[in-house]
């Protein structure tokens, strides 16, 4: 009997040792039922970041990018025609000029010659007139007699003396000495046009002829900008418009290192609302170094300030109107009013001062979850 029992108790303890192999599970089960309630609980409860509402004014920025565009430049056309002459600078892209220096020469030869035979010709003119003047009218005739001594045909002609009376005027005038003075005049004028000056200082962007090159008139020369003052234009949402004013100050930096700060301001802002975009172009002035056309910039404009605020991610809205709060260890779902977008954050209003909002995003959140609060920080 005893023999029979033996092995009973042993095909009971092969099986419960088969069962426990092919199902730990039930024991794990069985183990984690014996545990307190208050742990089994506190293992299901996830962890929230959380951080509290502290509501404040906050300025509104509108951050806006930009090509950047020399304030002043030219294109340089040719009035006259005339050969390209090499001078003390080379004409190409790159070579700097100051206020006033010589940009290119062209060869005016024959214009020079005609304007030399007007200017002796109003000389000749004046000069045999002189007797007639001292006789007729004796109260002129030491202020021409000046203008002769002082006649200069290597300078530009001086006005000629203003007549004290009609009958001088007429007699002046009879001598066809007006229409020649006009005459000069207008030829030195164009004998100016050979010669092009810097009207400011800059740099040469672009050279479309060279030396020796004959220049017709209306042929494009080239292109000369200044270099110390910009100009950034921006496109900046309509509706902040009534915000902006020129002559506020802007932050300008660099889109590739933003370590790189220039301080503009606004100069002119368009009337304007492009009907596509709805946006509203405006120009800044930036001055300073290690600024070149053409660069990328980046701007941020102040347009006001918002009363009892709060700023947080974007990425913890819900429905672009909702956010998760914690209260009494759950989460709620609340509306609140956005006012304002960046690129990574939202400023909001309809939170209350001391209501704890998540800090982070919490996958698979639902309104009533149970979490364990940890505030951003600690």
């Amino acid at each position: 009997m005893k023999k029979y029992i033996g092995a009973i108790i042993g095909i009971i303890i092969l099986a419960a040792s088969i069962l426990l192999y092919q199902n730990p599970e039930v024991f794990a089960k069985s183990a984690e039922n014996k545990k307190p309630d208050g742990e089994a609980k506190k293992a299901n409860i996830t962890t929230a970041f959380v951080r509290n509402v502290e509501n404040r004014q906050i300025p509104i920025t509108v951050t806006a990018t930009g090509s950047l565009m020399a304030k002043d430049r030219i294109e340089l056309f040719a009035e006259v025609q005339g050969v390209f002459e090499e001078s003390s600078k080379s004409f190409k892209p790159g070579v700097r000029y100051g206020k006033g220096e010589m940009l290119l020469k062209m060869r005016g030869d024959e214009n020079y010659a005609n304007l030399q035979a007007q200017k002796s010709t109003l000389y000749n003119l004046i000069t045999t007139s002189l007797p007639d003047l001292k006789i007729d009218y004796p109260e002129a005739f030491p202020n021409w007699e000046k203008y002769v001594k002082e006649f200069d045909l290597e300078k530009p002609v001086k006005p000629l003396p203003e007549a004290t009376a009609t009958k001088e005027k007429v007699f002046i005038s009879s001598k066809n000495i007006f229409t020649t003075y006009y005459n000069v005049k207008s030829l030195e004028i164009r004998q100016g046009k050979y010669l092009i000056r810097a009207p400011f200082s800059g740099v040469l962007t672009a050279a479309d002829i060279t030396p020796g090159t004959l220049v017709r008139a209306g042929q494009r020369l080239g292109e000369f900008i200044s270099t110390g003052t910009f100009e950034l234009e921006v496109a900046v949402n309509a509706s902040f418009a009534p915000y902006l004013q020129v002559g506020k100050s802007v932050e300008v930096r660099s889109i590739n290192d933003h370590s790189k700060t220039w301080t503009g301001k606004v100069v002119r802002i368009n009337g304007k609302v492009d009907r596509e975009s709805q946006t509203t172009t405006v120009y800044l002035q930036v001055q300073g170094n290690n600024l070149q056309e053409g660069m990328y910039l980046e701007a941020t404009i102040k347009a006001r300030e918002e009363e009892n605020v709060f700023e947080l991610p974007r990425n913890l809205l819900i429905d672009q109107n909702k956010v998760y709060i914690a209260k009494d260890g759950k989460l709620g779902l609340i509306t609140i009013q956005p006012i304002h977008f960046s690129e990574q954050t939202v400023i909001v209003k309809g939170l209350e001062n001391g209501m704890k909002v998540l800090a982070k995003g919490l996958p698979g959140a639902f309104s009533g979850m149970a979490v364990e609060l940890l505030e951003e920080g600690k």
